[in-house]
C-alpha cells in the first residue's frame, strides 16, 4: 500500500474513532445552585438526581452543579431564559409569584419531609396543576424540607418570648407565621442568614434543623426552640429549561419522565430528612448548644395561633380557582398513610 493510500486510511479511521465517541458522549445538563456545596442538596440530593438520571437513559444523559450563577430569587428566571438547564427553588423567594404552593406549608401538618413531598406531588397532580404557577418552566419535582423551627443567639423556652424578636424569615406562610407570634421579620436569602445572625441584624432565624449545619446556625443561633410538626414546612420545586428538555432524543425525554413527578420528590424529602437528621445531631454535640421543646400549653397556644393563618392561606388559594380546603384534607391524609 503506497504511503498516500495508508495515510487516507489513517485519516479515515481517526475520523470513525472520533465520531464513535462523539456519539457516545453524555448529554450534560448544568444544573445551578445556589446554597453552599456543603449544603445536603448539594452533597447529597444533586447527586442521587443524577445517579437517576444516567440510569434511566443509559448513562445517555447527566448533569453537573455549578454555583453563583444567580441569587436564590433570580433562579426561577435563569432557568427560564436557558442560562442554566435546571435548578432548585423555594417559593417564598417569589412572593405572588407563587400561592397553591402556600398550602404545603401550613402549620399542622404531621409526618416526615419524605411524606410531604409525596402528598404535595400528589395534590398537584390533582389539584394544583390547574394554577399553573410554573408556566414557563418543566416541573422536575415538588418538595418541602421538614419542620421549620426557631433558632436564635439567646435561649428561648416560651412562645411569649418570640414577641419583639427580629427573626430572618424566608417568605411563603414563614412570614404569616411571624407576624402571628409578634415578630418583626427580616428578609434575606437563606445563604445570607449566617452573616445577618453573626452581625446581630437578627435575633434569630426559623428553618429547618438542616440549617444547624448547612448553614453554621450552631456558631451564630446555638438555641432551638422546637414546636412538634414545626411552625411552618418550606415549599420547594426542581425545575428544568422546557427547551432543553425538548432538545433530547424522545427516547431520553420518555426515560427521564419515569422519573421526574413523584420518584424524584419522594427522594427529595427523603434527603431533607436525612440533612434534618445530622442538623439535629450537630445541635446535640456542639457545646453551647441546646433545643428547647415547647411546652404542651405552648403547643395548644401556637395551634389557636396557626388557625387563622390556615384560613387565610387557604381563602388565597381558592381565589385562584383552586379547591383549597379539599386539597389540604387530601395532604393530611396522604401524609398519615404514606409507607402503610
Amino acid at each position: 500500500m503506497s504511503f498516500a493510500r495508508k495515510f487516507t486510511a489513517s485519516l479515515f479511521a481517526l475520523a470513525l474513532t472520533v465520531g464513535a465517541g462523539a456519539a457516545s458522549a453524555a448529554e450534560k445538563l448544568v444544573i445551578s445552585s445556589w446554597a453552599p456545596p456543603t449544603h445536603g442538596i448539594n452533597a447529597k440530593l444533586w447527586p442521587r438526581f443524577i445517579e437517576m438520571v444516567e440510569k434511566a437513559t443509559d448513562g445517555r444523559v447527566t448533569a453537573e452543579i455549578k454555583y453563583k450563577l444567580a441569587p436564590p430569587p433570580a433562579q426561577f428566571d435563569l432557568v427560564q431564559d436557558g442560562a442554566a438547564d435546571l435548578t432548585w427553588i423555594f417559593h417564598g423567594y417569589n412572593p405572588g409569584r407563587f400561592v397553591a404552593t402556600k398550602l404545603i406549608e401550613l402549620p399542622g401538618y404531621e409526618g416526615s419531609a419524605e411524606a410531604a413531598s409525596v402528598a404535595y406531588w400528589r395534590a398537584h397532580d390533582k389539584f394544583l396543576a390547574s394554577a399553573d404557577e410554573h408556566k414557563g418552566v418543566k416541573l422536575i419535582a415538588l418538595h418541602t424540607h421538614g419542620p421549620g423551627q426557631l433558632h436564635s443567639a439567646s435561649k428561648v423556652a416560651s412562645l411569649a418570648e418570640i414577641k419583639g424578636m427580629k427573626l430572618r424569615l424566608g417568605g411563603g406562610v414563614s412570614g404569616d407565621v411571624g407576624s402571628a407570634l409578634g415578630a418583626t421579620g427580616i428578609r434575606v436569602p437563606a445563604p445570607k442568614v449566617y452573616e445577618t445572625l453573626a452581625s446581630k441584624a437578627a435575633d434569630g432565624v426559623m428553618m429547618p434543623m438542616e440549617g444547624k449545619k448547612g448553614f453554621k446556625l450552631t456558631e451564630v443561633a446555638q438555641h432551638t426552640y422546637q414546636m412538634p410538626g414545626g411552625f411552618y414546612r418550606g415549599s420547594f420545586a426542581l425545575i428544568m429549561n422546557e427547551d432543553k428538555f425538548n432538545s433530547l432524543p424522545e427516547q431520553d425525554q420518555k426515560a427521564l419522565m419515569t422519573i421526574f413527578g413523584e420518584p424524584v420528590s419522594q427522594m427529595s424529602g427523603k434527603v431533607w430528612d436525612e440533612i434534618d437528621a445530622t442538623g439535629t445531631e450537630a445541635t446535640k454535640s456542639t457545646e453551647g448548644n441546646s433545643i428547647n421543646m415547647a411546652s404542651d400549653a405552648d403547643q395548644a397556644a401556637y395551634a389557636a395561633i396557626a388557625k387563622p393563618i390556615r384560613a387565610k392561606v387557604i381563602a388565597e388559594v381558592a381565589a385562584k380557582g383552586v379547591d383549597a380546603a379539599a386539597a389540604v384534607e387530601f395532604i393530611a391524609k396522604e401524609m398519615s398513610t404514606f409507607g402503610n
